[in-house]
């Protein structure tokens, strides 16, 4: 017997997210790396059960960037996934959502690291797999050019 309240539970392997490019003045983009990991990658964190993907994005930005966002001003470009650079034999689902920022941000909670690098290239960092073989290509696909 199944009960109308309950929710399609997710695949134990799966770890949804919700995920932002983060767009600073110069155009740059902002990467994290958590504390005792080596990869970068998007800010954002994971998705608490009965929270809105904005809500989760809002929450996480706070907490981990002392950044506070407008969740309107949030364009959302869509679902990605990859697999998890720091929990083997998972997957990571990101919602994904385009945020362009002025204000200052600093590391808190578990973020050790942050770097502003170009869209274009990677900043000669180790990036996690999502950020750097599906949200970066894919960001560098949808922005204009200056050729």
């Amino acid at each position: 017997m199944t009960r109308s309240d309950q929710s399609v539970p997710v695949p134990t392997n799966i770890i949804r997210i919700a995920a932002a490019v983060l767009i600073g003045p110069d155009g740059r983009t902002l990467l994290v790396r958590k504390r005792g990991t080596q990869a970068f990658m998007q800010p954002g964190g994971k998705i608490d059960a009965h929270e809105q993907p904005i809500e989760a994005l809002a929450r996480e930005l706070e907490e981990e960037l002392a950044l506070k966002i407008d969740p309107v001003r949030a364009t959302y470009l869509g679902h990605f996934c990859a697999p998890a650079v720091n929990e083997p034999g998972f997957e990571v689902q990101a919602e994904l959502f385009l945020l362009h920022i002025d204000a200052d941000v600093a590391p808190a909670a578990e973020i050790e690291e942050v770097q502003w690098i170009d869209s274009r290239g990677d900043g000669g960092l180790t990036l996690a797999p999502l950020t750097g073989e599906v949200i970066l290509p894919f960001y560098r696909q949808i922005i204009p050019t200056s050729d």
